[in-house]
Protein backbone atom coordinates (compact mmCIF):
# COMPACT_ATOMS: atom_id res chain seq x y z
CA UNK A 1 0.00 0.00 0.00
CA UNK A 2 1.59 2.85 -1.25
CA UNK A 3 0.97 6.48 0.75
CA UNK A 4 -0.54 9.80 -1.04
CA UNK A 5 1.97 10.97 -4.09
CA UNK A 6 4.60 14.09 -2.55
CA UNK A 7 2.57 17.21 -2.14
CA UNK A 8 -0.83 15.90 -2.00
CA UNK A 9 -2.89 16.44 0.97
CA UNK A 10 -4.14 13.84 3.33
CA UNK A 11 -6.94 13.59 6.33
CA UNK A 12 -5.07 10.92 7.60
CA UNK A 13 -1.71 12.34 8.93
CA UNK A 14 -1.48 15.30 11.51
CA UNK A 15 -4.54 16.08 13.95
CA UNK A 16 -6.47 14.11 10.81
CA UNK A 17 -5.63 11.33 12.73
CA UNK A 18 -7.39 12.12 15.70
CA UNK A 19 -10.37 13.14 13.57
CA UNK A 20 -10.73 9.47 12.42
CA UNK A 21 -10.07 7.97 15.49
CA UNK A 22 -12.81 9.65 16.95
CA UNK A 23 -14.84 8.83 13.76
CA UNK A 24 -13.81 5.38 14.61
CA UNK A 25 -15.13 5.63 18.26
CA UNK A 26 -18.27 7.09 17.35
CA UNK A 27 -18.85 4.53 14.43
CA UNK A 28 -18.18 1.19 16.82
CA UNK A 29 -20.62 2.89 19.49
CA UNK A 30 -23.52 3.89 17.04
CA UNK A 31 -22.93 0.33 15.09
CA UNK A 32 -23.36 -1.32 18.17
CA UNK A 33 -25.71 0.43 19.66
CA UNK A 34 -28.34 0.53 16.70
CA UNK A 35 -28.19 -3.15 15.70
CA UNK A 36 -28.39 -3.74 19.57
CA UNK A 37 -31.65 -1.80 19.42
CA UNK A 38 -32.99 -2.70 15.44
CA UNK A 39 -31.99 -6.77 16.21
CA UNK A 40 -33.66 -6.60 20.04
CA UNK A 41 -36.30 -3.76 20.16
CA UNK A 42 -37.05 -2.29 16.59
CA UNK A 43 -40.83 -2.40 16.85
CA UNK A 44 -40.80 -0.24 20.52
CA UNK A 45 -38.83 2.98 18.15
CA UNK A 46 -38.79 2.19 14.64
CA UNK A 47 -37.94 5.38 13.70
CA UNK A 48 -35.08 6.21 15.95
CA UNK A 49 -33.56 3.32 15.72
CA UNK A 50 -33.26 2.84 12.11
CA UNK A 51 -32.46 6.47 12.19
CA UNK A 52 -29.28 5.06 14.67
CA UNK A 53 -28.57 2.65 11.85
CA UNK A 54 -28.30 5.40 9.10
CA UNK A 55 -25.82 7.34 11.73
CA UNK A 56 -23.95 4.26 12.23
CA UNK A 57 -23.20 3.12 8.57
CA UNK A 58 -22.65 6.92 7.77
CA UNK A 59 -20.03 7.05 10.52
CA UNK A 60 -18.27 3.71 9.39
CA UNK A 61 -18.44 5.43 5.57
CA UNK A 62 -17.06 8.47 6.97
CA UNK A 63 -14.31 7.21 8.88
CA UNK A 64 -12.46 4.79 5.74
CA UNK A 65 -12.81 7.91 3.40
CA UNK A 66 -11.18 9.84 6.10
CA UNK A 67 -8.58 7.07 6.80
CA UNK A 68 -7.78 7.08 3.11
CA UNK A 69 -7.96 10.80 3.04
CA UNK A 70 -7.23 11.15 -0.78
CA UNK A 71 -8.06 10.40 -4.73
CA UNK A 72 -11.62 8.69 -5.08
CA UNK A 73 -11.99 9.22 -1.13
CA UNK A 74 -11.90 12.67 -0.62
CA UNK A 75 -15.87 12.92 -2.16
CA UNK A 76 -16.90 10.42 -0.30
CA UNK A 77 -15.58 11.40 3.06
CA UNK A 78 -17.30 15.17 1.52
CA UNK A 79 -20.40 13.33 0.92
CA UNK A 80 -20.69 11.51 4.41
CA UNK A 81 -19.68 14.14 7.05
CA UNK A 82 -21.85 17.10 5.08
CA UNK A 83 -24.65 14.19 5.58
CA UNK A 84 -23.84 13.84 9.14
CA UNK A 85 -23.70 17.56 9.61
CA UNK A 86 -28.03 17.55 8.00
CA UNK A 87 -28.58 14.82 9.73
CA UNK A 88 -27.66 15.27 13.28
CA UNK A 89 -29.17 18.79 12.75
CA UNK A 90 -32.23 17.70 11.48
CA UNK A 91 -32.72 14.83 13.93
CA UNK A 92 -31.25 17.18 16.56
CA UNK A 93 -33.97 19.64 15.72
CA UNK A 94 -37.03 17.37 15.26
CA UNK A 95 -36.14 15.82 18.40
CA UNK A 96 -36.30 19.02 20.31
CA UNK A 97 -39.25 20.09 18.50
CA UNK A 98 -40.99 16.96 17.97
CA UNK A 99 -39.92 14.47 20.38
CA UNK A 100 -43.37 12.64 20.42
CA UNK A 101 -41.91 11.49 17.22
CA UNK A 102 -39.40 10.02 18.74
CA UNK A 103 -40.21 7.04 21.64
CA UNK A 104 -36.51 6.68 22.12
CA UNK A 105 -33.36 8.43 21.42
CA UNK A 106 -31.09 7.91 18.04
CA UNK A 107 -27.44 8.66 17.76
CA UNK A 108 -28.59 11.81 16.73
CA UNK A 109 -31.41 13.24 18.87
CA UNK A 110 -30.75 16.28 21.37
CA UNK A 111 -27.73 17.18 18.89
CA UNK A 112 -26.30 14.22 19.83
CA UNK A 113 -26.48 15.28 23.95
CA UNK A 114 -26.31 11.21 24.48
CA UNK A 115 -22.64 11.43 23.14
CA UNK A 116 -21.66 14.46 24.49
CA UNK A 117 -22.33 16.31 21.57
CA UNK A 118 -19.68 15.04 19.93
CA UNK A 119 -22.03 14.42 16.50
CA UNK A 120 -22.80 17.76 16.73
CA UNK A 121 -19.34 19.05 16.91
CA UNK A 122 -17.64 16.32 14.88
CA UNK A 123 -19.14 16.76 11.40
CA UNK A 124 -17.56 20.60 11.49
CA UNK A 125 -14.35 19.99 12.37
CA UNK A 126 -14.65 16.93 9.71
CA UNK A 127 -15.53 19.24 7.12
CA UNK A 128 -13.11 22.33 8.17
CA UNK A 129 -10.47 19.24 7.77
CA UNK A 130 -11.49 18.23 4.62
CA UNK A 131 -11.34 21.93 3.69
CA UNK A 132 -8.24 22.33 4.98
CA UNK A 133 -6.28 19.75 3.48
CA UNK A 134 -7.85 20.26 0.13
CA UNK A 135 -5.87 23.16 0.15
CA UNK A 136 -2.35 23.75 -2.09
CA UNK A 137 -2.93 19.69 -3.54
CA UNK A 138 -1.20 18.71 -6.44
CA UNK A 139 -3.46 18.13 -9.46
CA UNK A 140 -3.38 14.44 -10.98
CA UNK A 141 -2.24 13.94 -14.22
CA UNK A 142 -0.08 15.38 -16.86
CA UNK A 143 1.14 18.94 -16.27
CA UNK A 144 -0.21 21.47 -19.39
CA UNK A 145 2.31 22.43 -21.83
CA UNK A 146 3.08 26.01 -22.44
Amino acid sequence: MSGPPAGAATTATGPGRVLVAVYGVLAVAATFRSAVQILRDLDDAPLAYLLSGVAALVYLVATVALARGTGTWRPVAWVAVSLEAVGVLAVGTLSVAAPALFADATVWSGYGSGYGYVPLVLPFLGLAWLRRTGRGRTPTGPTPQR
